[in-house]
């Protein structure tokens, strides 16, 4: 179905986390993520070899290089001497500064997409490393998230470390990344010093020049020395308010906005510990699929064939794992429709809309489509479940998902401005989910970029949008209906004050405890929802169900 949708920047490029429904919608997500990643980066004079030179195009290489499609048009120089794993880190964490890749988990097609990755680190260092296997897409993932994540206690030392400011201010962009991915192997990975030092020189060397790996070399011996006698110019904690927020941004690595709205509403010892939950490894809950006759020991039963350590969840169809997430993708797992990757926050929020058999439900901001695939699996076949959005390419994954999940018969996407499809249309259903965009600050663990691409000012923005779409989906539940507002945001201004204003605003609409729906723990003193980092380790979320009077 389609309604006429409005340009709206806020709608979910703003809001939580993406999530990984199956391999290939994965996939297409980054291919429809609106990033032009085939913008050319510049290619540095490294000192290396030329990737094109001699007679017919064909390269004179360094015994270190090699080729492969020979006697192709385009044959690329694979470099076998840098680390592999770094040069593919240091590329992708260029393209996630300039907004055109994602910190997150590479799918299993990440070599064969490389033609894509491989195709961005040839284009930006002037030679290919070799594919990667799984231990390298691991190391991929864990260097450039949890670069990202430090990237301000990082970039302090590194300017501090400097011989002058300038010299970090004016540094090109790759040799930044370089030592970015050095620091962070050395006081967070604790890699062996020899083989951070040794192979990011190597690095810099062959992908710019030899005076910037001697640059690299200066810069990491002298943060060794630092380390090893505890010495690390960080600044200290004291002064008035203003000046502890500010060192504590830099100590735990986030924006000076955050930490100042933490302290002043959470205190300062929650501050903290959220932070720490914020740059830490995040896990993945897996959900099992119900509706395709798979039970949750099935799942845990494929789990441990593949030897991926599990932990079973709280609710009776999730599994939680840390590591083994490329295993699970390569398995099929996904993509096979046995499960899905969902957090138990998320599953929560569908406990507060409780899904009956028979029932019509709109999902009124459904892409990527969790939340969509999981009520619709409660239904038992009876029901359905309208997913409308304003991004269409991430409808068409949400669809495909529910193909794969047996779902798409009770699923029925609609592409359109949630504002102007209330207006128009005349439906009414029995409940309506509101998962509004929001800050996402609940989600920061898994969204390591998240915290650098938000300022202050985006809460005022959002405040306004979720007015607005709480009025539009208020206008779609029936006489007696229930309408469920969340968000995957910890803040109070985007969700009790949110609840609070609307319903000063539609006295129509009562709110209504969320007991017997979720676990007392969950449960907030006015009877809503929601989930704590630090207190429940989950994603923050939070819900609240609104039911509309009969008349």
């Amino acid at each position: 179905m389609e309604a006429k949708a409005l340009p709206l920047s806020h709608y979910r490029a703003r809001a939580g986390s993406p999530l990984l429904l199956s391999a290939d919608a994965s996939s297409a997500a980054r291919k429809g993520s609106g990033a032009p990643g085939r913008s050319r980066a510049s290619r540095y004079d490294a000192g290396a070899p030329p990737s094109r030179a001699g007679m017919n195009g064909v390269p004179k290489l360094n015994p270190k290089f090699s080729t492969r499609r020979a006697g192709t048009s385009k044959v690329p120089i694979i470099n076998f001497e840098v680390s592999h794993h770094r040069a593919v880190a240091a590329v992708r964490l260029l393209r996630a500064d300039k907004g055109k890749a994602f910190v997150d988990l590479l799918n299993e097609k990440a070599n064969d997409s490389g033609e894509n990755e491989m195709g961005y680190v040839e284009r930006t260092l002037g030679f290919s490393t070799r594919h990667l296997d799984d231990r390298d897409i691991r190391l991929v993932t864990v260097i450039v998230a949890g670069t990202v994540r430090w990237k301000r206690y990082i970039d302090y030392l590194i300017m501090s470390l400097c011989s002058e400011e300038k010299v970090f201010s004016n540094m090109e962009p790759l040799l930044l990344q370089i030592l970015r991915i050095g620091f962070f192997e050395i006081l967070k990975l604790n890699v062996p010093a020899y083989a951070v030092v040794d192979e990011n020189v190597r690095l810099a060397k062959v992908a710019l020049r030899p005076g910037a790996g001697n640059m690299v070399n200066a810069i990491l011996r002298k943060l060794l020395l630092l380390k090893e006698t505890d010495s690390l110019p960080l600044p200290k904690i004291e002064g008035d308010d203003r000046a502890q927020a500010r060192a504590l941004s830099i100590i735990y690595s986030h924006p000076v906005w955050m930490v100042r709205r933490w302290i002043r509403f959470l205190g300062k010892e929650e501050a903290l510990k959220l932070m720490n939950w914020n740059n830490s490894d995040p896990y993945f809950s897996l959900r099992v699929n119900t509706t395709n006759g798979y039970t949750r020991d099935d799942l845990v039963n494929r789990l441990e064939d593949l030897q991926v350590h599990y932990e079973k969840s709280i609710m009776d169809e999730f599994v939680r794992i840390r590591e083994g997430m490329q295993a699970v993708l390569q398995a099929g797992l996904l993509k096979e429709g046995m499960c899905a990757v969902q957090d138990e926050s998320a599953g929560f929020v569908v406990s507060v809309v409780d899904p009956q058999p028979g029932e019509t439900i709109m999902d009124c901001c459904a892409a990527p489509g969790g939340k969509t695939l999981f009520m619709a699996s409660r239904l038992a076949g009876q029901g359905k479940v309208s997913a409308l959005d304003i991004n269409k390419g991430r409808l068409r994954i949400l669809m495909e998902a529910a193909k794969c999940h047996n779902l798409d018969d009770i699923i029925t996407d609609i592409h359109g401005d949630l504002r102007l499809y209330a207006k128009e249309s005349t439906a009414k259903y029995d409940k309506v989910l509101l998962d509004a965009p929001c800050s996402g600050l609940g989600v920061l663990s898994k969204r390591a970029d998240l915290r650098w691409n938000r300022q202050f000012e985006d809460l005022e923005e959002l405040v306004c949008l979720q007015d607005e779409l709480l009025d539009s989906a208020s206008s779609l539940v029936k006489p007696g209906g229930i309408l469920i507002y969340s968000t995957c945001s910890i803040d109070h201004e985007e969700n009790e004050n949110r609840v609070t204003a609307f319903v000063q605003r539609h006295p129509e609409f009562t709110p209504q405890g969320v007991q017997g729906f979720v676990p007392a723990e969950f449960i907030t003193d006015d009877g809503f929802y929601s989930s704590s980092p630090t207190k429940h380790s989950l994603d923050g979320a939070f819900a609240a169900r609104l039911v509309r009077s009969m008349h």
